[in-house]
């Protein structure tokens, strides 16, 4: 046996783009070749992007994708690398039975050398939880695959292949394999890094053979894959590790040495809080570069969460292309729009006053509002001039809710809740607070200017929209709501489980009742990128029209 170099192409591929998914294929696999490699392997399904979720069902698709695997195959002969063995994710079919006339796409693992497929593999566990829904579309595989390079045994599995018991891996156990690759499309959620490790460990122990983890990178609608594509081994040392949410190219050399030696680059891991920050800033990247968006547009209300906003945004695109507009009506204070104006400078973004009270005034000739609907109708005037300025400039609108808002409803339908995109959807009102601390810290430590107001992140916070308001009038201590709605929402805890952690019943009652009447104003909220465990959206689906209430005696 010889030497096989192992190169990881941690790369951003975009759903549907199959041409432009190629190219960067072929880039990838001809910078690998020039690097050394003998063999590169890519993510899953990297021909057509992940998830494609019910585009695999369309035939058009699948034949472009069909398509678009012989064009990838030609093109690396075309440039050289006949020698080079390419593993790739793509749309693949299976034929059930032959009483099914039509086949089942499959999620497919392809090896490419010499200008043709050499062998496939299908993956065998689909995932059907949380932002999963893989059983439904896909068929499953049934068949183990290993191919030999450089006189090495080579095992493949994709993904939920390693988190599951039993099936290809474990069939590969007797398989007397001396590497386990595996293509990934696993979504970054906060936390998940170690595990990630821990589990291909366990895997690579149980084969006595190291594991290579290919993860992609990027966002993709309301998810973000954060990269981190690793080598482990046996012992559970990690061997080689790229960096999280960029493209990168890891290099890494298996070798008939029975030692564990760190014979690729091991990147470290940044702290939790930079963690979220980057995910936050790539999944608003993603969505905006892949949408054909160049520029955003926000309110700017002086206060923590359009702050983070667009702090977030200015470092995904650069401040020149985030437009900011302070909206003030009669209830505005002079510090908040002055504090909007400080942070449109401190970011370079642009800015503009408008004025809604004309507008308002205009809306109320004719309607006579009081109450929470005068309230709503400042907040909704506000998102028809945000609508309207991304309509006549071509800006995407960015909501700035944050997650505990989103929980208890506090937000208001076509207004403040208007947009295409919500960066902080998945943040807490705590961790609002916590990640704009950081992001000021790491520009102090950098010698720039904090891009967020330090009277931003102190003043009580407030909708302003009417005299003397503050949130805390309506709900409670934001640190106490978060610890209740974590509870609730997080870990399904109920009622009772909730006073059994010690939370008031008064405040129990409050937040679960919030919590039930506010699902119809999430299912109307923008996307935004997934961070935690349990995101609003396709993590947690509930009815909207329910009677169902937590029991309270």
């Amino acid at each position: 046996m010889t030497d096989v170099t192992v190169a990881i192409a941690q790369i951003d591929t975009c759903v549907g783009d199959i041409a432009g998914n190629i190219d960067k294929i072929v880039d990838f696999a001809g910078e690998a070749a020039r690097q050394g490699a003998d063999l590169v392997v890519f993510p899953e399904m990297t021909i057509t992007g992940y998830p494609i979720e019910d585009l695999a069902l369309r035939g058009s698709f699948q034949r472009a994708a069909e398509h678009g695997l012989s064009v990838v195959a030609k093109r690396l002969v075309e440039e050289g690398h006949e020698h080079l063995t390419v593993i790739l994710g793509t749309l693949g079919s299976l034929a059930l039975s032959d009483h099914v006339q039509m086949p089942r796409p499959t999620n497919r693992a392809v090896v490419l050398s010499g200008g043709s497929v050499t062998a496939a593999y299908d993956k065998h566990h689909l995932p059907n939880y949380g932002v999963f829904d893989e059983y439904r579309i896909f068929a499953s595989g049934d068949t183990t695959t290993v191919i030999t390079v450089g006189g090495h045994r080579i095992g493949l599995a994709i993904c939920e292949d390693i988190w599951q018991d039993g099936g290809p891996v474990k069939n590969l156990e007797d398989e007397n394999i001396d590497l386990l690759v595996t293509l990934n499309g696993s979504p970054y959620e906060e936390g998940k890094r170690q595990q990630r490790i821990d589990l291909a460990a366990q895997r690579a122990a149980a084969l006595g053979a190291p594991l290579v983890y290919a993860n992609q990178v990027g966002g993709q609608d309301d998810l973000v894959f954060d990269g981190g594509s690793f080598v482990v081994g046996p012992s559970g040392a990690v061997l080689a590790r790229a960096p999280k949410f960029e493209e990168h190219l890891l290099l890494w050399t298996l070798t008939d040495s029975p030692h564990e030696d760190h014979t690729g680059d091991v990147t470290e891991f940044t702290d939790l809080d930079e963690e979220v920050y980057t995910a936050l800033v790539t999944g608003l990247q993603g969505y905006v570069r892949k949408n054909g968006f160049t520029s955003v547009v926000l309110g700017l209300s002086g206060g923590i969460d359009s702050a983070l906003v667009a702090a977030i945004a200015a470092d995904a695109l650069g401040g020149e292309n985030v437009y900011g507009v302070s909206m003030p009506s009669n209830y505005s204070s002079q510090h908040s729009q002055d504090d909007a104006a400080d942070l449109a400078q401190r970011i370079g973004a642009h800015y503009r006053v408008q004025h809604i009270a004309p507008m308002v005034d205009a809306f109320q000739s004719q309607l006579n509002l009081e109450g929470v609907a005068e309230e709503n109708l400042q907040a909704r005037v506000r998102g028809m001039t945000l609508m309207a300025l991304s309509n006549s400039e071509g800006h995407l609108v960015l909501a700035t809710g944050n997650k505990t808002e989103l929980a208890v409803g506090y937000s208001t339908i076509y207004g403040d809740a208007v947009g295409g995109y919500a960066p902080i959807k998945d943040v807490d009102k705590s961790r609002v607070w916590q990640l704009s601390r950081w992001r000021n810290t790491v520009a102090v430590d950098r010698g720039d200017i904090p891009p967020i107001p330090e009277s931003s992140i102190t003043k009580p916070p407030s909708a302003e929209l009417r005299p003397g308001q503050v949130d805390q009038d309506s709900l409670p201590p934001y640190d106490l709501l978060d610890q209740v709605l974590d509870a609730h929402i997080e870990h399904e805890e109920g009622r009772e489980e909730l006073l059994a952690r010690g939370f008031a019943p008064e405040i129990v009652d409050k937040v679960v009742s919030l919590v039930d009447r506010a699902e119809w104003k999430r299912r109307q909220y923008p996307l935004g990128p997934k961070v935690t465990a349990l995101a609003f959206g396709r993590d947690r689906r509930v009815p909207v029209t329910s009677r169902w209430r937590e029991p309270n005696h």
